[in-house]
């Protein structure tokens, strides 16, 4: 495993839309692990491929209950709202109110190739949708609430 650069606000690779995994495989699997590692190293709860300058639809998560691998992953039922603080580990020392889904319902494929649901709430559900809106380009800051 090996700790990954950390890409920040105004690099060209955070704004890109990300392509999905054609294939689970050992790359894939290296990544994922490093992103957990390079996470953690961080402080963070999770993490996105482009967050690594990596334009492929994978995102690491641990909200404290172990971390969790999403490959293409997919949100196919979200449900409520509630307004929290967000940061990010791309824009380091800002924070800012963002409105995000309670509850939602997520499908992806783990390190393995395996597809796999989540229902998340609350922090999970947050994260979730923090790490999918980087896959395609979407900062936490485009959705700050004035």
């Amino acid at each position: 495993m090996a700790l990954r650069n950390i890409r920040t606000m105004g690099e060209d690779v955070l704004r890109k839309k990300s392509k999905p995994v054609d294939e689970v495989n050992d790359r894939i699997r290296t990544l994922v692990k490093d992103m957990i590692e390079t996470m953690y190293e961080a402080d963070g709860v999770g993490l996105a491929a482009p967050q690594v300058g990596i334009l492929k639809r994978v995102v690491v998560i641990d909200v404290g209950e172990g971390p969790v691998a999403l490959i293409n992953p997919e949100i196919i039922h979200s449900e409520g709202s509630y307004i929290d603080v967000e940061g990010c580990l791309s824009v380091p020392g800002e924070q800012g109110e963002v409105e995000r889904p309670f509850k939602l319902t997520v499908k992806a494929l783990n390190e393995n190739g395996e597809e796999v649901i989540y229902n998340a709430e609350e922090l999970f559900a947050r994260a979730v949708c923090h790490e999918l809106d980087h896959l395609d380009g979407v900062l936490f800051v485009d959705k700050v609430i004035k």
